[in-house]
C-alpha cells in the first residue's frame, strides 16, 4: 500500500488538495464555526495549522467547491456563495521596525485597493483605508466580504524585547482593527489567529465582540492530529516507522505518543499530536525532535529565570486559576501564559471545583526534552557539547550502579558554569542537577518524587535499583543529615517492593549530597543501601 504524501511546509489548501497531499479532515468544525457566529478569535502554538486553517476558510468562502470533494464539507454546504476575502497574513515576516509592518500593511492594502477601483494610498490611516475597502468590496460584489488575519501578533511578538517599539506597533494595528466591529452589518464572517493574547486595552479594544475558542471543547481539535485521527488514518506509516526502527506496530504508536501527543486545549479536549513533528516523523520514519528544533525558547528561558521558576514543576505540573488564560501577554506577572500559548505547556489535568482547577505541564518527550536542554545550556553557559557528554556518563554510571562516577561527573560539571552565570541559589543548584537527571534516559527517572511523607529531590530507578538522592544546600548541614531525611521522610518506602525483571527485589540504596558554595558544585555525598 502506497504511503501518504505528507504537506511538509505546504500550508495552502488548494495545494494540498489539487497535488494529493495528505488532508486530516476539519471541515465538520469549519462548517460549525461559519455557522454558528461572526466572530471569532482562535490561538495555537506555532506550526500548529493555523494558517491552512486559515486558508481552508479562504477557499471556503469564495466558493471552491471543487476542492471539498469528499471531505464532509461536500455534504453540508448546498449553497457554495462566492464571498469577497480580505486574507492578511503577518506570518513569515519579520517586524523589527515601524516600516516593516507599514511596508506589509500597504503592499497588501493596495493590491485590494486596485482590484476594487480605489486609488492606491500609501497614509498609515489603517482602519480608514481598510474601512473603505470593506465597503468598496461589498459595493461591488453584493455580497458580505470576509475578514481573515493569520498571526495577528507576529509583529509584537517580534518586539517583545522592545517595549518602546512594540507599543507603537500595538497602537498601529489597532487602527487596522478600529472598523471592524462597526462594519459587521456588512461583514459575513472574520476570523483572527495568533500564538499570544495581547491586551485588549491595546488591540482589541474597540474589537471586543470577538468570540474567543481557544478554549472551547467544541473547536478543541481544530488544529492538530487527534490520537483517534493517527490510529485509524495512518497504520501503514506507523508500520513503516516500526519496520524501519525494528519496533513492533505498537512500540512505534507508544513511541509516536510519547514524543509528540499530549496537547489538550481544553477541559474536555481530545489527545492531540503536534501536527508539524507528526507528519515529518512518518514521512522521514524517525523520531526527531521536529517542532523544537525550529524555535528556541530564548525569551522563555529568561523569564523563567527571571521568576525563579523551580524547573521541576514543568514535569510536575503547575496548578493554575482559569483567569491565568485571560493574562495579557505583555503584562503577566509570571511566563505560564506564553509557556502555555507557545506550547511548551499544556493542559495535563483538570479537577472541578477547586480554585486552581488547571494542572500545566510539559505535553510530552520532545517538549520536555527541548526545553530542558535550553534551560541546562542558559543556566550553566556551556554549550550542547557539554551536557550530551555529562548526561551519556551519567546514564552509563547510573546503569552500572556506580554512583560516584555520577557525581564525580556532576562535580566536575558544575564548577566549570562561569561565576556569572546564575546566582548561588538553591535554585541554581537544583535546576542544573534537574536538568540532568532529566535527560538522563532511557531509564526512568523522576525529580522532587511526591510520597505521603513528602518529597525528596531525586529517585533514579533502573533495571535492577532505586536510587533515592537528596541534596542539602545549608552549609550546617551533612550528608548524614540528608540520609536522616530520607530515613525520617519514609522516601524509600514506595519502592520496597519494587521488582526487577527476574522477580527479584530491586536494590534500594539512599544517597546524602552536600554542596559547596564557595566552591559552587558539589561537596560531599554519602551512599547507603537500605
Amino acid at each position: 500500500m502506497a504511503l501518504k504524501k505528507f504537506p511538509i511546509g505546504v500550508q495552502d489548501f488548494a495545494v494540498i488538495r489539487e497535488e494529493g497531499f495528505y488532508y486530516v479532515d476539519k471541515t465538520d468544525l469549519i462548517y460549525q464555526m461559519t455557522h454558528t457566529s461572526k466572530y471569532y478569535f482562535l490561538s495555537r502554538p506555532r506550526r500548529f495549522g493555523k494558517s491552512l486553517l486559515v486558508s481552508t476558510l479562504q477557499y471556503y468562502f469564495e466558493g471552491r467547491k471543487d476542492l471539498f470533494t469528499g471531505l464532509a464539507m461536500e455534504k453540508l454546504e448546498t449553497e457554495w456563495k462566492k464571498y469577497p476575502v480580505f486574507k492578511l497574513s503577518f506570518a513569515g515576516n519579520k517586524f523589527i521596525t515601524e516600516e516593516d509592518l507599514a511596508d506589509t500593511l500597504n503592499l497588501k492594502l493596495g493590491e485590494w485597493e486596485r482590484l476594487y477601483g480605489l486609488v492606491p494610498s500609501e497614509k498609515s490611516a489603517w482602519g480608514v483605508r481598510f474601512e473603505l475597502l470593506i465597503k468598496a468590496a461589498y459595493d461591488t460584489t453584493g455580497m458580505p466580504p470576509v475578514v481573515l488575519v493569520d498571526e495577528y501578533d507576529a509583529p509584537l511578538l517580534d518586539s517583545m524585547e522592545n517595549p518602546e517599539l512594540q507599543l507603537t506597533l500595538k497602537n498601529e494595528m489597532r487602527k487596522l482593527f478600529s472598523p471592524l466591529k462597526d462594519l459587521g452589518g456588512i461583514l459575513r464572517f472574520v476570523f483572527l489567529t495568533g500564538i499570544s493574547k495581547f491586551s485588549q486595552l491595546s488591540i482589541f479594544s474597540e474589537l471586543n465582540n470577538l468570540k474567543v475558542i481557544t478554549m472551547n471543547d467544541d473547536y478543541a481539535a481544530i488544529c492538530g492530529i487527534t490520537k483517534e485521527e493517527v490510529l485509524t488514518q495512518m497504520q501503514p506509516e506507523i508500520q513503516a516507522l516500526a519496520d524501519k526502527n525494528g519496533m513492533t506496530y505498537d512500540e512505534a504508536c507508544e513511541a509516536l505518543k510519547r514524543q509528540y501527543d499530549g496537547y489538550h486545549f481544553s477541559k474536555n479536549s481530545p489527545d492531540v499530536f503536534n501536527p508539524f513533528s507528526l507528519i515529518n516523523s512518518l514521512s522521514d520514519g524517525e523520531l526527531a525532535n521536529y517542532w523544537f528544533a525550529t524555535g528556541t525558547p530564548t525569551i522563555l528561558t529568561k523569564l523563567v529565570k527571571k521568576y525563579k521558576m523551580d524547573a521541576e514543576l514543568f514535569d510536575k505540573g503547575f496548578a493554575v486559576a482559569p483567569e491565568v488564560f485571560d493574562a495579557p501577554t505583555e503584562t503577566a506577572e509570571n511566563p505560564i501564559p506564553m509557556l502555555y500559548q507557545s506550547g511548551y505547556l499544556t493542559i495535563r489535568e483538570f479537577h472541578n471545583g477547586s480554585f486552581t482547577p488547571y494542572v500545566l505541564a510539559f505535553p510530552n518527550h520532545e517538549v520536555s526534552e527541548g526545553f530542558t536542554k535550553c534551560l541546562l545550556t542558559f543556566y550553566t553557559k556551556q554549550d550542547a557539547a557539554a551536557y550530551s557528554s555529562v548526561v551519556s556518563r551519567v546514564i552509563q554510571g547510573m546503569e552500572n550502579g556506580d554512583v560516584d562516577s555520577v557525581l564525580q561527573v556532576i562535580r566536575a560539571y558544575m564548577s566549570g558554569v562561569p561565576y556569572d552565570a546564575e546566582s548561588q541559589n538553591e535554585l541554581h543548584y537544583k535546576t542544573i542537577v534537574y536538568c540532568v537527571f532529566s535527560l538522563a534516559t532511557p531509564y526512568l527517572t523522576r525529580c522532587e518524587e511526591k510520597s505521603a511523607a513528602g518529597r525528596c529531590d531525586v529517585v533514579v530507578e533502573t533495571a535492577n535499583a532505586v536510587y533515592v538522592f537528596e541534596f542539602k544546600l545549608d552549609s550546617s548541614a551533612t550528608v548524614d543529615d540528608a540520609l536522616k531525611q530520607i530515613d525520617d521522610k519514609g522516601y524509600l518506602i514506595p519502592y520496597s517492593a519494587t521488582l526487577a525483571k527476574d522477580g527479584s527485589p530491586k536494590k534500594l540504596f539512599k544517597i546524602g549530597v552536600t554542596f559547596d558554595a564557595e566552591k559552587r558544585t558539589i561537596g560531599e555525598w554519602k551512599i547507603v543501601e537500605a
